[in-house]
């Protein structure tokens, strides 16, 4: 494994950092000085003169996090913007989150301690589904392309301001369900594989229409269920086992 990928896995840094610490001379390799492209095998990697273990990747733990609105999925703002790890028990510092959901968005938020993990949920073809609220009616344009897919050059309606992100591709929805309609909203559960940024609200800016609510309700084999906004639980045993199955199973 490369070394800096070595380092992600087996502390909090992350493969740039790790990086960072490879050009400041802060590594080494059997107390030799590292360099870029060293591969780890089996020798004793030291980061400021402390020998880091590897992590047993046999043991891991999840968390399912019911995240508000206006609670931003980062470390750290510039803004100074309420971010998860500000309402989290402090022990869950260093857990991952598996994706994103945006700082105006509420829902289940799955976090672990494994990178590993991370990836290969992030990776997934779990469906994430959502209850959505939107300010309009849905109309058949919008049925076929939830059911047919999209493909935008610009899709910047519905984005982040300071996104760079212009095109994007939509895949067909794995399901949608019109759940109630008055004259000015409606309200539908939606299940997609993907998560782009922001991927639904702007699917449904390019048909004109705003998203007033969104929220998570599960993601794979794991529901919210009733969690309180706010507050967050382990994975059950049920919830454990279904995850070692999908572990199992699971291919890049």
């Amino acid at each position: 494994m490369r070394l800096n990928k070595w380092i992600s896995h087996n502390t909090e840094f992350s493969r740039r950092q790790a990086d960072e610490l490879i050009k400041d001379g802060k590594v080494k390799l059997n107390h030799k000085l590292a360099t870029f492209g060293d591969i780890v095998t089996k020798e004793r990697v030291f980061i400021n003169g402390k020998e880091i273990k590897p992590k047993d990747n046999t043991k891991y733990s999840v968390i399912v996090y019911h995240k508000p609105k206006n609670e931003l999925v980062s470390k750290s703002d510039d803004r100074g913007r309420r971010i998860i790890y500000d309402t989290l028990d402090s022990k869950f510092r260093n857990y991952i989150p598996v994706g994103r959901l945006d700082f105006a968005s509420s829902g289940l938020l799955l976090l672990t301690d494994s990178k590993e993990i991370a990836t290969k949920l992030m990776t997934s073809n779990l469906i994430r589904i959502y209850n959505l609220k939107i300010n309009g009616k849905v109309n058949q344009k919008v049925i076929d392309a939830m059911n047919d897919g999209l493909s935008l050059s610009d899709a910047s309606a519905g984005a982040h301001k300071y996104s760079k992100i212009k095109a994007m591709d939509f895949a067909p929805f794995s399901f949608f369900e019109i759940i109630k309609e008055a004259e000015s909203w409606s309200k539908i559960k939606v299940g997609i594989i993907e998560g782009k940024n922001r991927e639904l609200r702007r699917f449904f800016a390019y048909f004109g229409l705003d998203i007033i609510d969104l929220k998570r309700v599960s993601y794979g084999f794991v529901e919210l269920n009733a969690l309180p906004s706010g507050k967050s639980r382990y994975l059950s045993r049920k919830d454990y086992n279904k995850l070692r199955a999908f572990l199992k199973e699971f291919k890049c």
